[in-house]
């Protein structure tokens, strides 16, 4: 008890310290992924795929979990306000966490689109990923105040500021991703992305298409 009380004591303290470490460590995890340095396991295309689904659940109930704290902070129910964004921030960690075993052991999806369809699919992709990376500091940064301070202590904070920001750029993020991912698995279909997409596709089959 006396070691959790000491944490919480030393973060309460730096809160924009541990809000930047905690997003270095998360930006370094996707840039490592990225770049083939972490050894993730090699998954089956139909793990890819049910990964891909799994994550459009995750973020579905994510948005839902931070509309239901917008409605309850709205409404001054304080508990459920916490509940619901640490729902949604315990939600995004899953995501992160399926996301890079998806990259890292299987393979990306390109779509199946062309023209104007083409463009809007890849502007709302990339506006997705942008306010994906803007969003991290801010969620850590109102998630640790929100853990770290009592609520009058919170009413004289940036936590409201922050968080306002946070819901902004983390919701539309969600949205987008939801639409995105609509698109590229139940409306146009996908190849998988990079040389072996041939071999891939005549692998996994017509289920890919759907």
């Amino acid at each position: 008890m006396a070691v959790a009380e000491k944490l919480q004591s030393r973060v309460r303290a730096s809160p924009r310290r541990v809000t930047a470490l905690i997003s270095l460590v998360g930006y370094a995890l996707v840039f490592a992924t990225f770049g083939g340095v972490l050894p993730f396991p090699s998954i089956s295309d139909r793990t890819v795929i049910l990964l891909s689904d799994a994550i459009a659940v995750v973020n579905a109930s994510a948005l839902t979990a931070i509309v239901a704290g917008v409605y309850f902070i709205k409404t001054d129910q304080i508990r459920r306000h916490r509940a619901a964004m640490l729902t949604a921030f315990v939600l995004i960690i899953a995501f992160l966490v399926m996301y890079l075993l998806k990259v890292g052991g299987g393979f990306e999806k390109e779509i199946l689109a062309e023209g104007v369809v083409w463009t809007a699919y890849i502007v709302m992709l990339a506006v997705h990923v942008i306010l994906s990376a803007i969003s991290v500091p801010v969620v850590v940064h109102a998630v640790v105040l929100g853990l770290t301070h009592s609520v009058p202590e919170l009413r004289e904070s940036a936590h409201a500021r922050v968080g306002r920001i946070a819901v902004a750029a983390w919701g539309l993020s969600l949205f987008l991703g939801l639409v995105t991912y609509v698109m590229l698995n139940h409306i146009y279909g996908w190849v998988p992305r990079g040389g072996e997409a041939a071999l891939l596709l005549a692998v996994v089959g017509p289920s890919i298409r759907r």
